[in-house]
């Protein structure tokens, strides 16, 4: 006789919401985004909240 065990269930991926790849481009835009602030602070000589 033969056993058929405990069903696995499959998982969907989301069609809206947090995805992976999402996830990933957006810190690396938060990440450039960053660098891109420090360098026109150093640029300008002061924060870029300050005028002068």
């Amino acid at each position: 006789m033969t056993e058929l065990g405990t069903p696995i269930p499959v998982r969907r991926l989301p069609r809206w919401g947090f995805h992976t790849h999402n996830e990933l481009l957006n810190g690396r835009m938060a990440m450039l985004g960053f660098i891109a602030l420090l360098a026109v602070e150093w640029k300008l000589g002061h924060g870029i909240l300050i005028w002068p």
